[in-house]
C-alpha cells in the first residue's frame, strides 16, 4: 500500500494548488485504532471481521516484503560505491534516492530518510575523494604527507539530508605543508567539486565549497580567519556572521578525524566564548519572520505566482532550526542534529518536557511536508520545493502546521528574553 503523490483538487472554498498526502495518513493508521475495532465488531458478522483482519495481515505482510527488498537493494548499492568509477556514482545516487522516495511514501519516517540519505551521501563523498586523489596521483601529484579532512555543514552537517542536496563542504589540513600544500588542496578542491557534481551533488549557490578559498585552509589559516570574524576585524560582518552560523553545524565526513575535530572544537568554542557574536546570531534568529498573520492564522502570499501559499522553508522550518542552533551553542550542547539538540536541551533544563515534545513534533511535521514537496518536484508535479498551500490540506494537517509555527514563535520569545534582545 504505497501512497503516491499526485495532483488533487484543493478543498472547496479556499485556495488551490497541489494537495499533498497527509504525513499522518500512512498505511498503519489502523494500528492506532485497534481498540475501536472491538466496538465496530459488535455490529459485524464474525466472517466479516475475519475477512477484515486477513486483509490487514495481507497489507502488513506486503509492506514488510517491500521494506526487506529495499533494505537488500540499498545495502548492495552502498557496498558497490567503494569500487565504482566516477561515471557510475550518479546512477547509484539516483537509485538510492528512488528507494528513499518509495520508502518514505510508505512509512513517512523523517528520521529514517535523514539517516539513510546522510549515510549514503557520506559514502559517495568518500569515494569521490578517493577518485580525486587517484587522478592527481596519476598526474604525478601525490597527496601531501599531512592530515586533512572533509567537513560538511548545513543539513548534511546536522545529519538531516533529504532528497534534494547540494554541496556544503569545507576542507581543513594540518600545518607544516607550506605553499605546496596550499597549491595541492586548491587543485584537489577544484577537482572534488567537479566530481561531486557529476555524482549528483549540486554546486552550492552560496559558494560554500572548498574550491572557494573561504572554505579551504590549514588549521592555522582557519584559526586566523575565525579570529577575524569574532573580533570584528572584517569588513562584511553580515556575511561573516552567516558563515559563522553555517560553521556551527560542522561535522566530519571523511579524512583525518583528529584535524577535523580540532577545527570543529575551535568553531564551537569561539561561537560560545565571544558572546557578542552569539548575541548577534540570536538577534538574527529571533527576528526571522514566521508565516503567522492576524490572530495567529497562517499567513500566505496575497498576490503573484505563489498567491495562497507560503515559503515553508524560510517562514517556518529554517527559523526552528536556527533558533534551536542558537540555544545549543549557548548551552554547550555537542550535537548538531536538530532533534538531538532539542532532547539534550530538555535534559539540561532549557525546555520543559512539554515544550521539548512540541518542538520535536514541529520539526517532524514541517520536514515531512518539505520532503513531500521535494518528491513532487522530482516527479515533475510542481516546479518549486518550498511553497505550500496550507488551504489545500485537510483541516487537521493545516492546524498541525499552524501550531508548529506558533511553537516556533514561543521559542523565539524564549531566546529574545534569555539574550536580553531589545
Amino acid at each position: 500500500m504505497v501512497h503516491q503523490l499526485k495532483h488533487m483538487p484543493a478543498n472547496e472554498g479556499e485556495g488551490g494548488g497541489t494537495r499533498l498526502p497527509s504525513p499522518d495518513a500512512g498505511p498503519y493508521d489502523i494500528l492506532g485504532q485497534l481498540p475501536d475495532l472491538r466496538r465496530v465488531s459488535r455490529y459485524c458478522e464474525a466472517d466479516d471481521i475475519s475477512c477484515f483482519l486477513r486483509d490487514i495481515a495481507s497489507v502488513l505482510a506486503g509492506d514488510r516484503q517491500r521494506m526487506a527488498a529495499w533494505r537488500t537493494e540499498r545495502g548492495r548499492l552502498i557496498e558497490s560505491i567503494a569500487v565504482s568509477g566516477r561515471h557510475e556514482l550518479k546512477d547509484i545516487h539516483e537509485t538510492l534516492n528512488r528507494i528513499e522516495i518509495e520508502s518514505f511514501l510508505l512509512t513517512y519516517s523523517v528520521g529514517s530518510l535523514h539517516r539513510n540519505c546522510t549515510f549514503y551521501r557520506d559514502e559517495l563523498a568518500k569515494r569521490a575523494m578517493e577518485i580525486v586523489a587517484e587522478e592527481l596521483g596519476g598526474k604525478g601529484t601525490p597527496v601531501p604527507d599531512i592530515p586533512f579532512a572533509l567537513i560538511s555543514m548545513g543539513s548534511d552537517g546536522r545529519e538531516e539530508q533529504t532528497l534534494i542536496t547540494d554541496q556544503d563542504y569545507l576542507i581543513v589540513y594540518g600545518d607544516g605543508g607550506g605553499e605546496a600544500a596550499d597549491n595541492y588542496f586548491l587543485d584537489y578542491s577544484t577537482l572534488l567539486v567537479d566530481r561531486l557534481e557529476e555524482a549528483g551533488f549540486k554546486r552550492c549557490t552560496g559558494g560554500i565549497m572548498p574550491v572557494n578559498p573561504t572554505w579551504r585552509g590549514s588549521l592555522s589559516q582557519w584559526r586566523r580567519r575565525l579570529m577575524a570574524i569574532v573580533r570584528y576585524e572584517v569588513e562584511d560582518f553580515g556575511k561573516n556572521m552567516m558563515d559563522m552560523i553555517v560553521l556551527s553545524d560542522a561535522r566530519c565526513v571523511a579524512g583525518d578525524r583528529a584535524v577535523a575535530e580540532c577545527l570543529i572544537g575551535l568553531i564551537r568554542g569561539m561561537a560560545r566564548d565571544y558572546f557578542q557574536v552569539l548575541w548577534g546570531m540570536a538577534k538574527a534568529a529571533t527576528e526571522m519572520r514566521l508565516a503567522l498573520g492576524f490572530m495567529k492564522r497562517l499567513w500566505t502570499e496575497s498576490a503573484g505566482e505563489h498567491k495562497g501559499e507560503f515559503n515553508l522553508k524560510l517562514l517556518a522550518w529554517a527559523p526552528l532550526v536556527m533558533n534551536i542552533r542558537i540555544l545549543a551553542i549557548n548551552q554547550g550542547v555537542p550535537a548538531t542534529n536538530t532533534v538531538e539538540r532539542i532532547v539534550l536541551l530538555e535534559k539540561e533544563g532549557s525546555f520543559a518536557a512539554e515544550m521539548s515534545l512540541s518542538l520535536r513534533d514541529a520539526y517532524y511535521i514541517l520536514t515531512k511536508y518539505r520532503i513531500l514537496m521535494q518528491i513532487n518536484v522530482i516527479k515533475g508535479i510542481q516546479s518549486d520545493a518550498h511553497y505550500l498551500n496550507p488551504y489545500g490540506l485537510p483541516a487537521e494537517e493545516h492546524e498541525k502546521i499552524r501550531q508548529a509555527i506558533v511553537k516556533i514563535e514561543e521559542l523565539q520569545k524564549i531566546i529574545h528574553t534569555n539574550f536580553s534582545i531589545v
